[in-house]
């Protein structure tokens, strides 16, 4: 049975003093507080390297009386999770746990996150008000093109979609010629996946000559798993019609389905009752008020198999302050367009590749497919862009060409303060992929 019910009719609005989104701001910030006390207590007794550090601080569970008392508390990261591999982090017994995911790196150890009931029903919880919020209803017919297995994508989705009533494709990821025969042929109205494998889907269509404007009747997609902009939402929007989705998950915390942007995109939805969001400076580890940008970190108020405490995610954000138009009273985050960990460092300048994907997807010509290529002559860093532009862009003379090279050039200096090697590609030249696709090259590691 799901914590919250739905209606099968989303088209009838959620009655607001029953639904966890509208939840009065008074009664959420108390419900946070009894969760948060009761997850400390949790962890302090059943985690060992939770209660070291805890005994470490001098804090113990009774200390924390506020919402602002969460700053006494120990960190989390990635790499606790690693160090205590497998279960060293479990906060329930085996006998509790019904199932394992793990992380998607392929190297090394994984993380493992073990799941109880409860847990699982969370998560179904905040992909099903996910889902709702983009405007999916139990008429809508959901291919999951998300990874199943150990990736926490495809099955969030799954059940989330089946708790509102659609008639879910279970399809992974992959075979994209299937793909897209059955996306015409079952109608499918909501396609769940990575923005860049969707993009592939997009670009391998267009060369069979499937208009996805006429010959699908796709209205939702619901993309997530990897940063991607506004610009990159724009191109997907115009070459297929449909309105494109943020959702935001990662496994550490349950996976999609603690966040998803409504219809009018002031940032994502948090779904606080279950995850307590914090903004901290990366540097001095300090929380930062609502407005200030940071590192976004979650604690996972409800889960009970692995939960997280204060979790670092490495994703930079900022917490929105003021209502929402939809009348939500849940908080929102700014967009996740760049990860500290993904920060580039050329010629002394701080650089992500989101920067640059906002340079190109403003060029008219520029296909949204791309590579970054990072390498070093003698002591000076090298930037290489390498952007597919359309074909008949590519059979223009090469005057032309030149010029949309220049503008390119142009375009990601005034972005970044760096010039870059502008390298014009053909379409269906540079590499897709299935799942998360690895953008940047830094030759400068194998040096």
């Amino acid at each position: 049975m799901a914590l919250y019910e739905y209606a099968h009719d989303l088209d009838t609005p959620v009655h607001p003093v029953s639904a966890p989104d509208y939840m009065p701001i008074e009664q959420l910030r108390a419900l946070q507080l009894h969760r948060l006390q009761g997850l400390i207590k949790r962890v302090y007794d059943n985690v060992p390297l939770t209660r070291k550090r805890m005994d470490e601080r001098g804090v113990r569970p009774e200390h924390v009386k506020s919402l602002k008392d969460i700053a006494l508390l120990p960190f989390s990261v990635k790499t606790d999770l690693r160090d205590e591999y497998p279960f060293g982090l479990f906060a329930s017994p085996m006998n509790d746990i019904v199932r394992f995911h793990c992380s998607s790196g392929t190297t090394g150890k994984p993380i493992v996150i073990g799941n109880t009931q409860n847990d699982i029903l969370v998560w179904q919880n905040g992909c099903m008000r996910a889902l709702a919020m983009c405007g999916v209803r139990s008429s809508d017919v959901m291919q999951v093109a998300y990874g199943y297995g150990l990736f926490t994508g495809g099955l969030g989705l799954h059940y989330g979609g089946e708790g509102l009533g659609c008639a879910v494709l279970p399809i992974s990821g992959g075979n994209t010629d299937r793909q897209l025969m059955l996306m015409k042929d079952m109608g499918v109205t909501v396609i769940a996946c990575t923005p860049s494998y969707f993009l592939h889907l997009i670009d391998e269509g267009m060369k069979k000559g499937l208009d996805f404007k006429t010959e699908m009747k796709l209205k939702h997609g619901v993309f997530g798993a990897e940063p991607w902009t506004e610009e990159m939402r724009a191109k997907i929007e115009s070459l297929t019609g449909i309105t494109a989705h943020d959702i935001y998950g990662l496994t550490e915390i349950c996976g999609p389905g603690v966040a998803n942007d409504c219809q009018h995109r002031r940032g994502l939805h948090i779904f606080e009752d279950h995850f307590y969001p914090e903004i901290i400076d990366p540097d001095t580890l300090e929380p930062l008020p609502d407005g200030e940008k940071g590192e976004l970190v979650f604690t996972t108020l409800t889960r009970t198999g692995t939960p997280m405490l204060r979790y670092r995610t490495r994703d930079l954000s900022r917490i929105y302050t003021g209502a929402c138009p939809c009348g939500r009273t849940i908080r929102t985050f700014e967009r996740i367009s760049a990860r500290s960990d993904d920060m580039l460092i050329i010629r002394g300048v701080n650089v992500f590749p989101s920067q640059i994907e906002a340079g190109l997807m403003s060029i008219d010509s520029v296909l949204p497919h791309y590579q970054i290529i990072v390498d070093k002559e003698g002591d000076l860093d090298t930037l290489e862009v390498k952007v597919e532009v359309t074909k008949e862009t590519f059979s223009d003379e090469i005057k032309t060409l030149e010029k949309l090279r220049s503008r390119i050039g142009h375009a990601v200096q005034r972005i970044i303060n760096i010039s870059a090697k502008v390298t014009l590609v053909e379409p269906h030249t540079l590499p897709r992929s299935e799942g998360k696709l690895k953008r940047v090259t830094d030759l400068r590691k194998k040096a």
